[in-house]
């Protein structure tokens, strides 16, 4: 559900609390609404649940991202593991030896490539989330992350 009228989103940020929010229109030339397969990074790096933290920490360093969607051996999505998640964990177990199931969160929010932009946008404000996993069916096809956000808001405002 869409919390805000029409093509409109929330500023995060603002100067005096007494100030009021700023928009940025997620509408392309024409009036179409952008979506999250307008917008998201279609190059996804995946970990498999039956990894190890080891083998998360690696990935997340080497690739310089901070989140993994989790699969299955038949490429489904089962969850995602964060920086946060391994942080929560990291000085109590052994890197080793744990497996990316035992820590990843499985309650996951994602979407669909056919969503409104304006919608992950709130999604990933209200909650603080970094970045949301795009999903066709149980498959992931992309993620978008909040620079991906900040970078279409930029990108429309330039051509107007």
């Amino acid at each position: 559900m869409n919390l805000f009228p029409g093509w409109l989103m929330k500023v995060i940020t603002r100067q005096k609390p007494s100030e009021s929010f700023d928009f940025i229109h997620f509408r392309m030339k024409g009036g179409l609404m952008l979506k999250a397969k307008d917008i998201m990074s279609k190059t996804v790096t995946t970990i498999r649940s039956d990894e190890t933290l080891q083998d998360a920490i690696q990935l997340l360093v080497c690739k310089e991202i901070s989140g993994l969607p989790v699969v299955d051996e038949r490429e489904k999505m089962v969850g995602i593991i964060t920086e946060k998640d391994i942080l929560n964990f990291v000085f109590s177990g052994n890197l080793k030896n744990t497996r990316v199931a035992d820590v990843m969160s499985k309650e996951v929010v994602c979407f669909s490539p056919e969503t409104d932009v304006d919608i992950i946008a709130l999604a990933v404000g209200q909650n603080k989330f970094r970045r949301v996993p795009i999903v066709d069916g149980d498959k992931v096809v992309g993620i978008v992350s909040r620079r991906d956000i900040i970078r279409s808001a930029l990108d429309l405002h330039c051509r107007l």
